[in-house]
């Protein structure tokens, strides 16, 4: 992971502590043409990881989970985000794997970032 990436990653992680309450554990981004691609663990509180425990739990945490995050990217513009990359946010897809507590969010930018930035690792 070179250091645009990890600053992305420390970006999404405040994000997230900053509208959820809580960040991800481990992050780790990687840049592939117009996406970021964020792959987390340690997304899920003690009291979802509870709600989880039943059958119907999962299913519902995973839809609340992956519907408020994307809300909170269309309601909270990652300003920051656009300021380290230099391109525009257009798309956020999400994902999560309750049982495993691991989630993944594809960033769409309107730029090939991994061209813009895989010669500045660092």
């Amino acid at each position: 992971m070179g250091k645009y990436e990890a600053e992305f990653s420390n970006l999404v992680r405040a994000f997230r502590k900053r509208h959820m309450g809580k960040g991800p554990s481990k992050i780790s981004t990687t840049f592939c043409k117009c996406w970021a691609i964020c792959e987390m663990e340690g997304n899920l509180s003690p009291v979802e990881k509870f709600i989880a425990n039943a059958e119907e739990g999962k299913q519902f945490l995973r839809e609340a989970r992956t519907e408020m995050v994307k809300e909170m990217y269309r309601k909270n513009h990652p300003v920051e985000m656009e300021e380290l990359l230099q391109c525009h946010f257009i798309d956020l897809f999400v994902d999560i794997d309750i049982e495993r507590d691991f989630g993944m969010s594809i960033f769409v930018f309107d730029e090939d970032i991994e061209k813009k930035f895989k010669h500045q690792h660092g």
